[in-house]
């Protein structure tokens, strides 16, 4: 034990940890941010995989919905003091890789 450590006595890791978490501000964020405004040109049986790729970019997740391609863009800010928001768009593909179904959600008040 150093001649400081045995000094100063410090409280354990965890209880550091807490009051560090405490005391910064509650803020986190998950996803990217993505165009939404851009939803409008999806058509369901008309956009293709690659459409999408070119308006929206790389997806931030992937995935398999009953064995088709489903690709996932969210954008999720959590806050401790203060409102959160959140949105995402999950769009599936048909085996053609065209657009067969797509959800869009936000918590975003429009204007």
């Amino acid at each position: 034990m150093s001649l400081l450590a045995s000094i100063v006595k410090l409280p354990p890791l965890p209880a550091l940890t807490l009051a560090g978490c405490l005391l910064l501000p509650g803020c986190m964020t998950v996803g990217h941010p993505f165009p939404s405004g851009q939803v409008s040109v999806i058509h369901i049986g008309e956009t293709s995989q690659n459409d999408i790729y070119t308006s929206f970019g790389t997806p931030w997740r992937t995935g398999l919905d009953n064995g088709f391609k489903t690709w996932t863009y969210g954008d999720y800010t959590y806050n401790m003091i203060g409102e959160s928001s959140s949105e995402d768009l999950i769009i599936k593909f048909d085996k053609r890789n065209i657009v067969s179904a797509f959800t869009y959600n936000t918590s975003k008040r429009s204007k």
